[in-house]
């Protein structure tokens, strides 16, 4: 019998493995490919994916300016929801390409890896890489038209789904003196199903980055969808050193202007602004070729190991250690430090199409030696500010030690250890953190009908007593001291400060689930600024929710309906029979749902409405925090004062 059966599998094989030819072998061609799996071109479909093909055309654009021919870039958002972006540089070659053998402007925005980015001297510095930042935005949109000003002529071109509507001709004469390339594009929302709206804030945010980071650059940014349709004009002849004082705007420094490095080795142009606040935050950001290196890379790590080194000589060679001090580590040097890096390289490698991460070796280096040298001669020519940096340093390694004790008692301690102690974790039952959940929930109330109505399969449920410390303002061993903090960083498993690791989260949803009252609102942002000063990559990394439970019930009869603000609980009632008479139950804690209620409103994941906590709102987030849970009383009193407004209109 067994052997009758090895044979039938044997045949079986055979019959399946005759049916698996080169019939089966899927080319896409042209663009398909980018239509079939966008997510690889783009890094999502969501709207952080939506914005990347505006980040692609203006890469384009700023490529031009690096190549020392733009002098200004115009954004506009169109009524009608589309995107142009407009520059004065060169214009895109139109001209027949000789291995296509059709027009350059056409297999720019045609063909994948098609470009001046490959070495034939379009370019010597660019952003755009890969080459398909033209090609995968017309992929992905509905319709692109192309116009180019260049040789006394105007060109145009249209496209439709990746696909040449009406090919390229000349419409018009234009002054010699009048070139550059308009690209105007309107994203495919069968492929953003999401969303194919754009969001003002991200796009002024990295406009503004973008003219931070080339200075003298014009950039403007108009919403033609507003009924104001006002220009934004982003420029900045003072560069990184104007980056720096935005960011610490509001903030206490250590010196009056920042200190500011630019150099250049073996063909990559280095720059770097720093300066030193009294604070305990850290702001380092960095870019390679504009391109915002979120997770670093070589450039970043050079910088800091030439940081730490300069520092630690100065303070060694001025005597400011005693004997038995060991030298400062770079952790407890970049407290309270603002800096940029921002590095053009002729070949970055990047990982990846959307550019996280810079790999070049000889970046390290030459950040290595452009910032020291110039670092090194600035603290010995402004000694009371160098004592001041070390001094600081000191400070924080102190911070630091004590802290360490504190890791060292989360560290002992496992998840399920966590029942223990006063914030107590109900563990989910799955291994997997892709689909395992925690509810961080306020009150042991509202945590007891969460733990009965949840999925035990993944979701987790943390209930906190009170209001969390403000880690705004407080030095590491202050924050590790605080018991529900340490109850959350060992329920995730993370470790903390310099021992973060994302990797070892073993939750990818993070959950806030607070009151929709005051309170509520004060421990969501407090929870916030956790998250955002010490657990940065779990927000970067998408992981960061905040749960939106109703505020009013509504029963009539057997229909049961969740509303969340006054003016839908009005609308509501006014479309609703007098018959039978509708009860209202106003939810003043999530303490006062039963098990069924909170699940069906708020942690069932097909019902749930939850907000996602996205790093594209970063530059603001910061501003805010700082503003409200920062020491400066001045400007949270002038937030108040300016938005008390509303508070008016509620009790009108």
């Amino acid at each position: 019998m067994a052997d009758q059966n090895e044979l039938d599998e044997a045949k079986k094989y055979e019959k399946e493995a005759d049916k698996y030819n080169a019939s089966q072998i899927q080319v896409l061609g042209g663009l398909e490919a980018v239509r079939k799996r966008p997510g690889m071109y783009i890094g999502s479909t969501s709207s952080q994916g939506l914005h990347h093909l505006v980040w692609e055309v203006i890469d384009n654009s700023i490529d031009e300016r690096l190549a020392g021919f733009a002098s200004k870039i115009e954004v506009t958002v169109e009524v009608d929801g589309s995107v142009r972006v407009e520059d004065d540089g060169r214009g895109i070659p139109v001209d027949i390409q000789k291995k296509t053998g059709r027009p350059a402007l056409e297999t720019v925005f045609t063909v994948l890896h098609a470009g001046g980015k490959f070495g034939g001297g379009g370019y010597k510095v660019s952003g755009g890489l890969h080459g398909v930042g033209a090609s995968v935005v017309n992929a992905l949109s509905t319709q692109v038209k192309v116009t180019v000003m260049r040789d006394g002529k105007k060109y145009e071109i249209a496209f439709d789904h990746g696909r040449v509507k009406e090919e390229m001709k000349i419409v018009g004469d234009v002054p010699e003196t009048q070139h550059g390339t308009i690209v105007h594009f309107y994203p495919d929302p069968d492929i953003f199903t999401e969303t194919t709206t754009f969001d003002d804030k991200i796009l002024k945010n990295r406009i503004r980055e973008l003219a931070f980071l080339n200075r003298g650059l014009k950039l403007t940014f108009t919403d033609k969808r507003k009924a104001s349709a006002e220009t934004d004009v982003y420029h900045f002849e003072g560069g990184l050193n104007e980056y720096v004082r935005f960011l610490d705007r509001g903030e206490e420094t250590l010196f009056d202007d920042p200190i500011y490095v630019e150099g250049d080795y073996e063909g990559i142009n280095v720059e770097v602004a720093l300066q030193y606040t009294t604070g305990y935050k850290t702001t380092l950001m960095t870019f390679a070729n504009n391109i915002h290196t979120y997770e670093g890379g070589t450039h970043e790590a050079g910088f800091k190991t030439a940081l730490t080194r300069v520092v630690n000589d100065y303070a060694n060679k001025a005597k400011l250690f005693r004997s038995k001090d060991e030298n400062l580590s770079g952790e407890d040097i970049r407290e309270g430090m603002t800096a940029i890096v921002s590095v053009k390289h002729p070949n970055p490698q990047f990982e990846g199409q959307t550019k996280t991460k810079l790999g070049n070796s000889d970046a390290k280096t030459a950040v290595d030696r452009s910032f020291a040298e110039t670092f090194s001669r600035f603290l010995m020519e402004n000694p009371a500010v160098a004592r001041k940096i070390v001094e600081k340093g000191q400070l924080a390694e102190r911070a630091r030690v004590a802290a360490k004790r504190a890791r060292e008692v989360t560290r002992k301690k496992s998840g399920l250890e966590i029942a223990n102690l006063p914030g107590k974790l109900a563990d989910n039952t799955s291994n997997d953190p892709s689909i395992s959940e925690l509810f961080i929930v306020e009150g042991d109330s509202a945590g007891g009908s969460a733990k009965q109505g949840r999925s035990r399969l993944t979701q987790a449920i943390l209930p906190i007593r009170g209001k969390i410390l403000n880690v705004q303002k407080a030095t590491m061993d202050r924050i590790l001291a605080n018991q529900e903090i340490r109850t959350l960083f060992t329920a995730l498993g993370t470790g903390f400060g310099g021992d973060f690791d994302v990797s070892k989260a073993r939750y990818h949803k993070l959950i806030i689930m607070t009151d929709a009252d005051v309170d509520g609102a004060h421990i969501r942002t407090l929870l916030l600024t956790l998250f955002y000063r010490y657990m940065r990559p779990m927000v970067d990394k998408g992981y960061v929710y905040i749960a939106r439970p109703p505020l009013y019930q509504v029963r009539q009869g057997k229909i049961v309906k969740y509303l969340d603000t006054d003016e839908e609980l009005h609308d509501y009632l006014g479309d609703l029979q007098p018959s039978p008479k509708p009860v209202v139950q106003r939810y003043k804690g999530l303490g006062e749902m039963d098990p069924e209620q909170l699940w069906e409103t708020t942690m069932d994941p097909e019902n749930r409405r939850m907000d996602r906590v996205s790093p594209e709102y970063a530059a603001d987030a910061d501003a805010v925090f700082e503003m409200l849970m920062g020491n400066e009383v001045g400007p949270r009193r002038d937030f108040i004062e300016d938005n008390a407004k509303y508070v008016e209109n509620l009790d009108a």
